[in-house]
């Protein structure tokens, strides 16, 4: 085995491992994490919206 037919190996081996990946992320079962995630930032804004009329209101 020669330099060429290595690398060619290890180019399939990580196109394989792009495949998967991208498989895994858009996959169904990962929907639901994606949007806790998103909705994550827009509850944390959320929260400190509130702290700031709380805290406006008792001063």
């Amino acid at each position: 085995m020669d330099y060429g037919t290595l690398r060619g190996i290890i180019a399939v081996i990580i196109l394989a491992l792009f495949i998967i990946i991208v498989v895994w992320a858009y996959s169904k079962n990962r929907k639901s994490d994606f949007d806790k995630a998103a909705n994550s930032i827009l509850e944390d804004n959320h929260k400190e919206e509130i702290n700031k009329q709380e805290t406006n209101n008792n001063v």
